[in-house]
């Protein structure tokens, strides 16, 4: 299980985070994190699993 320090809002301060067994194929990824303390679940952004590409289109040279 991935495991982190957030701040828990039920909580009010600093606590270890750590993702339950994720049954989406995220993995250690999950966006889904339970606090240790009293078990407020928050999400978090997901991060992309490979950097994005330039995908603009380069101009045509003038000949």
């Amino acid at each position: 299980m991935a495991e982190r320090e957030l701040h828990c809002d039920t909580c009010d301060g600093v606590q270890l985070f750590e993702a339950p067994p994720c049954v989406d194929g995220h993995g250690s990824h999950c966006p889904e994190l339970l606090c240790t303390r009293c078990g407020t679940a928050v999400l978090t952004p997901a991060l992309p699993r490979h950097p994005r590409r330039d995908r603009r289109h380069p101009t045509p040279h003038a000949a």
